[in-house]
This record gives structure tokens, sequence and C-alpha cells, in this order.
């Protein structure tokens, strides 16, 4: 469906049950995002905010997609498969043969039906332009600074509009921008980002002047639109009319009229990229990972009009450990975009699963129907060539009826038709520049468990079948190896997962090599097949922290071991990096967690924000496992 405005997606919310308005003051800088993380953090108390007293004349919704229900409001379906099956059904439609000229008749009605949801321009101003700031400033804005060693306060649900400086053709894209100044911010697109191939492009061009504009708010489908990891060149307001089954309505900006943006907008920020200019110090910022993602030069926006509603809505997330609102952004991607990938690139997959722990690209779960040896190789080469799944880490393929959001029985499964030493493939390439482990930028090891059933072809030695070791004793373990600071043996032992868990404190170069050839000495040791190993202060015995933790900090390629008589337990090296003892020249970003007195103020303010009996912090849970004080470790740590 389409919604007319934010104000009527935040009514839907309210009228749901799913949203709280606070009309107690509530400073954006620190205090709305501690609150923000409490409440999403907690699955039966998990609200949409709308922060009615901020300081500025403006509320601020956040959280308001936050939500398995809640992002199936915003893109107006009952489940996040229906869009999927919408785009399959139409591809089917559209490409199908076509016997005779009536059949090729039927479909005009459904082809005008598409281009009814193309984007268009319209004459005049806009809703969103109701309102023009006599001199644009930011401040007048209830911009938030999210965690306590950002840089500054960023914008984190803006839209950019770029445009193709050799064809037009638009792109919009979401990415932080860093607040300078009351008219200047950093535009933080990586290299791998369209609107940074459009701003090289003016480069070689010798246009000086970059026309930008960011769209803030309006139909909440432009902001997942915005996210979505569309083709090169395919208009996102395509995918939101499609979404929506309504055209976009499309204004020119005031100031800058050569770049369009959504009449019901909440907000308009007009503006200029100087690309001779010197590029400005962003950052640092707690981003998705759950990490601080380290400061960088990028390009200075230059503001030159702000336009907004008369009743905007200011929309803000936070992102940092999940989950967080932007898991369930990565969900819909997941379901939507399920449909092309089995259409026009991997057409033997049945599903797809992007665990929460994974933080998008670094843990991939993908099941296939399976109907030759080395079909899991395959699979996997055509993942990483597709899109942003380049940036994948870490990816599983299974087969047969098995579920893959059953993690338990998935697991089960993929180890009991898993031979380490044969079926773990390991890969180098593009990744993700927020990937903190890669030893170079933007380029590191990718790691593919191959756990579908086997054809006597892939098979070198017969599989045998797992048995927990009774004599395994984990306070025997751990008095040999004092280094090990805990053990989680419940996988291998109550749940037949052949896998262990151990928090380590490295003290020497080579000794997580040393300590897993060890281990795999050990006897009753010799049935499991895999060892993943985080740093020491980790708690072992939660497995989600341990997944977030180790996929974050892992590149596959460079740290796996192998041990074990035929070399067939795989242990995994999941802790922090260091120059000292890995030789690793980068720096380490911290964790993301709120100090002490902003977790202290909220709890004070507690009881008037009428969220209930008090949420502790989660917060707390990570305040003795950072890396001294600052955003990034210091060699000297």
């Amino acid at each position: 469906m389409a919604y007319k405005s934010l104000r009527e997606f935040v009514d839907k919310l309210d009228a749901a049950g799913e949203l709280v308005r606070i009309t107690t003051f509530v400073d954006p800088v620190l205090e709305i995002a501690e609150i923000t993380d409490r409440v999403s953090k907690t699955p039966d108390r998990n609200k949409a905010l709308l922060f009615e007293n901020t300081g500025t004349e403006f509320p601020l919704l956040i959280n308001s997609m936050g939500s398995e229900r809640r992002m199936c409001m915003a893109l107006g379906v009952n489940d996040l498969d229906q869009v999927a099956r919408d785009i399959e059904e139409l591809f089917k439609k559209l490409t199908g043969p076509k016997a005779g000229l009536l059949e090729k008749l039927a479909m005009l009605p459904q082809l005008s039906k598409f281009a009814s949801w193309m984007p268009k321009v319209v004459s005049g101003r806009g809703a969103c332009q109701e309102v023009v700031m006599s001199t644009p400033d930011l401040d007048k804005l209830p911009i938030l600074k999210c965690w306590p060693k950002d840089g500054g306060r960023f914008i984190t649900l803006p839209a950019i509009h770029t445009k193709d400086p050799n064809n037009g053709i638009r792109n919009i894209g979401m990415y932080r921008m860093q607040v300078f100044e009351k008219d200047m911010t950093a535009l933080h697109w990586h290299k791998h980002k369209v609107s940074a191939k459009h701003f090289n492009e003016y480069k070689k061009l010798g246009i000086k002047r970059m026309p930008v504009a960011v769209a803030i708010g309006g139909d909440p489908i432009y902001t997942y639109s915005a996210t979505a990891p569309l083709p090169e060149n395919v208009d996102e307001y395509m995918l939101a009319g499609f979404l929506r089954k309504k055209r976009v309505e499309l204004v020119k900006c005031i100031t800058q009229p050569d770049i369009e943006v959504p009449s019901d907008a909440d907000f308009i920020i007009e503006g200029y990229v100087d690309v001779d200019e010197e590029l400005i110090w962003e950052g640092p910022f707690g981003d998705h990972t759950g990490y601080y993602s380290l400061p960088d030069f990028y390009p200075r926006f230059h503001v030159t009009a702000i336009t907004h509603k008369k009743d905007a809505i200011y929309p803000a997330t936070i992102v940092g450990i999940p989950p967080q609102e932007d898991a369930w952004l990565g969900k819909a991607t997941e379901r939507i975009f399920l449909a092309p990938i089995k259409m026009t690139m991997v057409p033997e997959i049945k599903d797809m699963n992007m665990p929460i722990e994974g933080v998008f690209h670094n843990l991939v779960i993908t099941s296939i129907e399976k109907e030759y040896a080395g079909q899991g190789q395959k699979v996997m080469n055509a993942m990483w060539g597709a899109g942003q799944m380049m940036f994948n880490k870490i990816l599983v393929i299974s087969d047969g009826e098995t579920d893959i959001s059953n993690y338990k029985e998935l697991a089960q499964y993929v180890f009991n038709n898993l031979n380490p030493a044969t079926d773990v493939y390991f890969s180098q390439g593009p990744m993700d520049v927020l990937d903190h482990s890669c030893s170079k930028l933007g380029f590191g090891g990718k790691m593919c468990i191959d756990g579908t059933k086997k054809w006597e072809e892939e098979i070198s030695e017969p599989l045998e079948p797992y048995v927990w070791d009774k004599s395994f004793e984990k306070g025997k373990i751990m008095a040999q190896f004092p280094e090990i600071k805990g053990i989680n043996e419940q996988l291998a032992e109550k749940w037949a997962i052949p896998v262990l868990l151990m928090s380590v404190e490295k003290d020497r170069p080579g000794h997580m090599a040393e300590l897993h050839e060890k281990l795999c000495k050990l006897p009753e040791i010799s049935s499991i097949k895999m060892i993943l190993y985080v740093e020491h202060t980790v708690l072992v015995n939660d497995i989600a922290d341990v997944l977030w933790r180790h996929c974050n900090n892992l590149d596959p390629k460079r740290d796996h071991l192998y041990g074990g008589s035929r070399k067939n337990i795989l242990g995994l090296d999941g802790t922090r990096k260091t120059k000292k003892f890995d030789g690793f020249d980068r720096p380490w970003p911290n964790i993301i967690a709120a100090d002490e007195a902003t977790i202290a103020a909220v709890d004070k303010k507690w009881p008037e924000l009428r969220l209930g009996e008090k949420i502790n912090s989660p917060s707390l849970k990570y305040l003795t496992q950072l890396y001294g004080v600052e955003a990034a470790v210091l060699e000297s740590e």
C-alpha cells in the first residue's frame, strides 16, 4: 500500500499498538539512542518510538521498522515473502512463452499496470517544500549523536539523490551524513557505491559542482528502497512504485533543479559537492557491525536549501550491536531479492537466510535443489559474483528438506554431511569496507561450508557418525591450557553438533595455531569437526554473542587452522588481531557501548518516559569487554 505521508504511517502504528509517544524532553545527543537500544533489544516491549520533545520544533520517529510486523506494515504486506511471490509472478507473466495473439494481448493490462507505477516528475512545488528555511540550518533538526565515540551528530536515514552526468540516470542511496556545520556535512559513500561513481564521473568531466539532494521521511517505502541492493542504473523509485502499487511523484529541487525528489517527503536538504575540494576527515561512527567504523576522508556536502512539510516528522535510526532496526530492513531484502536471484542467477536456490548475528554480509545460509556433484561449488561461485553478495564472508550451503531458519536442525544436517578437510572452501575477493578483520581495506578472505549431502564423486573417505566422547572434561582442559578462559560444549554434547566454542587469551605470536594443534591431539576432541575461538572477554555461553563477535573478527582465508591426525578438525580464529601477535597493521575498532553517564541519565529519566518497568541498558554487558576508551585500539593497549 502507499502511505500519503510519514504521519499517516505513524498513525497506523499508533492504532496497531506499535507506537509509544514520549512527551518528556529527551536529548538527541546520546539519550534517544540509549532508550531505543533498550527497547529494540526487548522483544516483548519492542515498539516504535515518537519523541515529541526533542528541543527542536520537530518530533523524532525511531525504530519504526524495528520488528517483522512493523516492517510488513511499512511495505503494506501481510508477510515479507509476499513481495517475492509478486515479483516471481510478474516475471513469469512477462517472460513466459506466449502461444498466440490472444495471450499476448492478455498481457497488455499487466504492462499498463506496471507502467502506472513508474516515477513521474510533476510541476510546481510539493508538500516537501511547504516551508523553506530562510537560512538553511541543520541545527534546527533533531539530528542524533548515537554513541559516545561517534565523531559528531549524524543524519542516519537520508535518501541521497545523485545523477550520472553522462546519461542523467538517477541513483538513490543511503549513506550516513556527519554534520560539521549548520550548512555542511560529509557524505559517507564507499568506493563500491553508485554515488561514488557519479562523483568520479563529475571529476573526469571537469564539472566542478555535483548537485545532490537528500530526502528524509515520506512513505517508509522510500527509506527501504534507498537501502535495496538494486543493479546499477535501476531507479530505486521504480522499486518503490512496484512495492506501494502507486507511482512516486517527484518535484524539482528549488536550488538544485537538476535533481528531483519525492513531493511528499518530510524534509529535503539540497546542496552540492565541489569535486575539487579537499575531502574531510569523517567519523568514527558506531556502525551496524556492532563496532565503530573508523575515520576516513569523504566529500563535503554544502547545503544550499532546507525545505520541509508544515507538520514534518524527522525519522532516524540507530545501528549497533544486533538486533537493531536495520536487521529487519536486511530481512526484508533477504526475502524480496530471493526471487530475482533464483530466476536470473542461481535457479537451484530454494531459500536464503541471513542471520542477525552475521550483520548482513558476514553470514549467509542457502538451501539448494542439488542434482549433481559439485553443485554446491557452482552455487558458491555464482553467489559471490552476484551484486552485493560479493561482500559475503561465510556462505553455508544446505540441501534436502532442512528448514534453514531452524538453526539447530540446520547445523545438525550440515555437520552430518561435512568433512572439514574436503568440504570447506577458501577464497578471497572484495569485502565490505566496514569489515575490520581484513588485512587490507575492502579486500579479504571468504569461506564456503558445503553441507549438502555428498554424491559419490565428492567423497574421498567415508564419514563416520558423530559420537560425543563422554570423557570430555572442560575443567581438565582449561587446567591444562590456562589461556583458555571458557569452553561451551553444549552444541557438541546436548545437540549432537560437533562444534566447540572457546574463549582464549592470546599472549604470543603463533599462539592460536600452537594451541589448536595441541587441542586436536586430545583423544576426547577427536570427533569434533570445528572449534570457534573468540577473545577471552567474550562469554562463550552466549551463542548469539559468540557468533556475532566471531563473524566480525574472522578473515577465513587467513585465520583458519587444521588439526587432527587427518587434518579434519577445523579451527577458526575469531579473536582480535594485533600487530604484536598477528602482524596485523590496521587499527582495530572498539565494540559499541553507551557510556556510564548516559546510562545513568536515562535510568533517572525512565519513570517519565511511559515505557513501563525500567529496561536495563544492553551496554552494561559490554562495558567490561571494551578495548580501552577510544573508538579504535591503540597499539600500546
